[in-house]
């Protein structure tokens, strides 16, 4: 530790951070008093120094003290406003006027427009004169024609704007584990949204020309400048790759591409980072050497181009790492004191961290950091446990770092994303080398040159044409390989750390095993060879073998060189081999723990997940066996004639919400996928659903409807081969050994035609699901009608239910509609509960008071998605229990 303060301060400081974001005053208390004693315990023991301990738990308390001062000081200026927003619930909002200067991009994308504001004055409806607030907001501009888009397009940072509009609190995580956008925006001290309908009530002036926010302006210009070139350079499927890969502009990346990158862990390679600032300086200070300046202006130039690099590169946390990496090497190479990587590190982390303490929740700052860590660690080693091949060294040497790099960013790809595809490694190792010394020079190269000769930039870009399209064409191919792409769910931090210390072990027991042996490709070895070994005579009858002089041994054995033996007994042997049996064990272990959590859990899980105005139910049996139940799905209203609207990345409830959602709870397959009927509401989020995670099987309603999604997502069911059935009353399915289903409706048909059916509601698929002797009622879209049919058929065929028996939970037919939710209805399952999936702004009036009103008289307690968000219930043995 005393070898290394400066890294133990930071890591002392990261850790105190850390305690200050996840616990409260008193749990900091309690970690602060567990860190004295373990200070006390490391000097106690030797490990530090005293001076060392003191500085490192003075960390730990500047650290926690800066997080929490942070914290306390990270409120809106508009407390009424939000203890009214808070009183409201999620519909509130409140007309405002606000003044201000932009102080990011202007997004465009199709109707909507978004940027930040910091606010100078701001007038909130029934305000007498506007206040002076220092308030950052989102501004979310919806544009009512087209033109306004040309408009918006001129809006640019360091502007000053007049915005009215309606402010409203961000949207916080409504679904366990979901994405909370509203701590997201609270990590950068925004807490409202300003939402504006159309430009007309946006008025932008020139702010003044030398405030920050109006340099990073024309920094924005000259990368839509240089992104607008790349335009010009590259086909259109290729450019918004190319403008991530070189400028790190992202925003145009098709969406299914990056998808595909998503799942070979490759979305590194479109984020600058490290890498790129490498390549960077070695092309600039390529260029200045032929200019031949000296060391030291090359040094200096080089350190005053890197903040240059990383602010036109977007400053992502990755990016800005990197450069602080790298301006601190500069100068530390300038002044004759460089040190290892591991300093430079913490050095930078250290910066970072003291300008905004939030940097620790971010990904892109998590990810970074310990992937660097990591290679520093972990590359030295592995390369070494690796066989000699000196015509491919290159080759093991590329090995070793795609190995380490896959290793230390697996247990933060699984904990945020929740997927990993075995044919990572290989995509990593062929694909990242190629893309970062082929494609990006010569896109980068391609980029200068037309800056200064067109045809020559755009004949320079001809070449990258082609490695772009094998690139393309080789993820794709890769990344549809589902079956060696594996599903987990999110892991404790606990495993996350446990993985962490793992590696950590097995490359230090690496470093000890593979220590340099004597031979001749040891630069030591060398060095005593060359030395001069006077010839000691020795009594006739013995060796007359050379003997090493006193000093010679004591030079190895400082350098911890030992000579090879060869012992066979099996004490030795068994200490050669306990280690690395011992480090399988521990990661093999923690695998298992983290690919099968719920294995001992025999709890069964029904979750109503609040995905807007449409229905999806996620079932978990004892068994682990994994139900869904619709999908929901966002409703499009562009009109014909109105394609300007549409957005190249829109909100898409499958692939952003529903499909994140079950992963992260570890459903790695769906064993039936009950489509309840063909309405958009239930079933565009499956799309995502099907295409993203293996369904063994469909249960449907038997007809089809003429409509683009219900004839995309069959479409796909059966590429995939996915069997469906069409089911009917009265057929039942045991899933475990603790669960049935029972189908209550539709009918069954008298043939076996499928039929075209557009009204889909009253032939939705309604089953009971029976758990631990806990009844469940799921409704679909039907209206009374069909209720009281259902009713009459259940009693002619038998299926009634025991006059003693009644439902624990009825979902609510039709998300709560008037014509749903009869008394008969009621009456006859006698619900404890019921659950109603509803959209927080739905413009239906559901559900409706009616409704309300019969399940108040009924008994029956209401759960709904608007309100509370998702909906919980775990079943036991011993009983039914809401929440988790």
């Amino acid at each position: 530790m005393n070898r290394r303060p400066l890294i133990w301060f930071v890591l002392c400081y990261v850790c105190g951070s850390a305690a200050a974001a996840g616990l409260n005053a008193q749990g900091v208390v309690y970690a602060g008093e567990a860190a004295l004693f373990g200070a006390a315990a490391c000097v106690m023991l030797g490990k530090a120094s005293p001076r060392l301990a003191i500085a490192c738990l003075l960390a730990a308390g500047l650290a926690a003290g800066e997080r929490l001062w942070a914290d306390a000081h990270n409120v809106t200026g508009l407390p009424e406003l939000l203890a009214a927003a808070e009183a409201e619930g999620p519909r509130a909002g409140f007309e405002a006027e606000a003044e201000g200067v932009i102080v990011s991009v202007v997004e465009v994308d199709g109707d909507r427009v978004s940027f930040r504001v910091r606010t100078e004055r701001l007038r909130v409806k029934g305000d007498a004169k506007p206040r002076a607030v220092r308030e950052r907001l989102i501004v979310q501009v919806r544009l009512a024609e087209q033109p306004e888009q040309v408009v918006a397009a001129g809006w640019k940072r360091g502007d000053k704007v007049v915005i009215s509009g309606e402010l409203a609190q961000p949207a916080a995580a409504t679904n366990s584990g979901g994405f909370d956008y509203r701590r997201y925006l609270r990590s950068q001290r925004i807490h409202w949204l300003l939402k504006v309908k159309g430009a007309a009530y946006v008025k932008a002036s020139a702010g003044p020309a030398w405030t920050a926010a109006a340099m990073l302006g024309r920094i924005d210009a000259a990368r839509d400048s240089l992104g607008a070139r790349m335009n010009a350079l590259y086909p259109s499927d290729q450019s918004g790759y190319m403008k991530g890969l070189v400028l790190g502009i992202r925003e145009d990346l098709d969406p299914q591409q990056f998808q595909q990158f998503s799942r070979l862990g490759l979305t590194h390679i479109l984020a600058i980072s490290g890498l790129h600032v490498a390549v960077f300086l070695y092309a600039l200070g390529g260029l200045l050497r032929l200019a031949r300046l000296t060391r030291e202006r090359t040094l200096l130039l080089l350190m005053i181009a890197v903040p240059l690099y990383v602010l036109l590169s977007g400053a992502s946390p990755s990016v800005v790492r990197a450069g602080l990496m790298a301006i601190l090497g500069l100068l530390a190479a300038r002044l004759g004191k460089l040190k290892d990587g591991l300093h430079l590190l913490a050095a930078a982390a250290l910066v970072m961290l003291i300008y905004d303490p939030y940097f620790l929740e971010n990904v892109s700052f998590q990810l970074s950091f310990i992937v660097t860590i990591g290679l520093i660690l972990g590359v030295n080693p592995v390369r070494k446990a690796m066989p000699e091949w000196r015509r491919g060294k290159a080759l093991l040497d590329l090995a070793a770092v795609t190995l380490v790099a896959q290793l230390v960013s697996f247990p933060i790809s699984i904990y945020y994303f929740n997927q990993f595809h075995l044919l990572s490694l290989p995509a990593n190792f062929i694909l990242v080398p190629f893309i970062s010394f082929v494609v990006m020079p010569i896109g980068a190269g391609a980029l200068i040159i037309s800056l200064l000769w067109e045809g020559g930039g755009k004949t320079l870009s001809y070449v990258s044409h082609y490695a772009n399209e094998w690139t393309f064409a080789l993820v794709e191919k890769l990344a549809a390989v589902d079956s060696l792409r594996t599903i987990w769910a999110s892991p404790p931090l606990w495993w996350v750390v446990a993985w962490l210390a793992a590696l950590c072990l097995t490359f230090h027991w690496l470093n000890q095993r593979v220590r340099p042996q004597l031979n001749e490709n040891n630069p030591i070895d060398q060095i005593t060879d060359r030395l001069v070994v006077p010839t000691i005579p020795l009594p006739v009858g013995t060796s007359n073998d050379v003997v090493l002089p006193d000093p010679l041994i004591e030079l190895r054995q400082r350098l911890n060189l030992s000579t090879i033996r060869e012992e066979h007994s099996v004490g030795e042997v068994l200490r050669k081999v306990y280690k690395p049996l011992v480090m399988i064990m521990i990661i093999g272990t923690l695998l298992f723990l983290a690919y099968d959590p719920d294995r001992w859990d025999n709890k069964a899980k029904i979750s109503v997940i609040d995905v807007g105005q449409g229905d999806a139910i996620h079932i978990r049996t004892p068994e682990g066996k994994h139900m869904l139940i619709d999908g929901g799905g966002t409703l499009s209203f562009v009109k014909p004639g109105e394609e300007w609207r549409a957005r190249s990345d829109p909100f898409e409830v499958g692939r952003k919400l529903l499909v994140p959602l079950l992963m992260k709870r570890g459903a790695r397959e769906i064993d039936v996928l009950v489509i309840t009927h063909l309405d958009s509401d239930h079933i565009r989020g499956l799309q995502a659903v099907i295409e993203s995670i293996p369904v063994k099987s469909i249960w449907w309603n038997g007809s089809v409807k003429q409509a683009e999604d219900a004839e995309k997502l069959i479409q796909t069911a059966l590429d995939k081969s996915i069997p469906m059935y069409g089911v009917y009353a009265g057929m039942e399915m045991n899933v475990d050994d603790s669960t049935d289903v029972q189908v209550l409706w539709p009918p069954q048909q008298s043939n076996d035609v499928i039929e075209v059916q557009q009204e889909q509601n009253e032939l939705s698929v309604v089953l009971s699901l029976r758990i631990h002797e806990q009844l469940f009622v799921m409704s679909g879209d039907i209206n009374a009608s069909t209720e009281h049919a259902i009713i009459d058929l259940m009693r002619q065929t038998n299926h009634a239910i025991d006059p003693i028996d009644r439902a624990a939970v009825l979902k609510i037919a039709h998300h709560g509609s008037r014509f749903s939710t009869s008394d008969e209805w009621l009456h006859y399952w006698r619900p404890m509960g019921a659950a109603a999936s509803v959209g927080a702004t739905n413009s239906y009036g559901h559900p409706h008071p009616d409704v309300l009103a019969k399940l108040a008289a009924a008994g029956a307690r209401l759960w709904r998605t608007d309100l509370d968000g998702e909906i919980q219930f775990s079943i036991s043995e011993k009983g039914l229990f809401v929440g988790n």
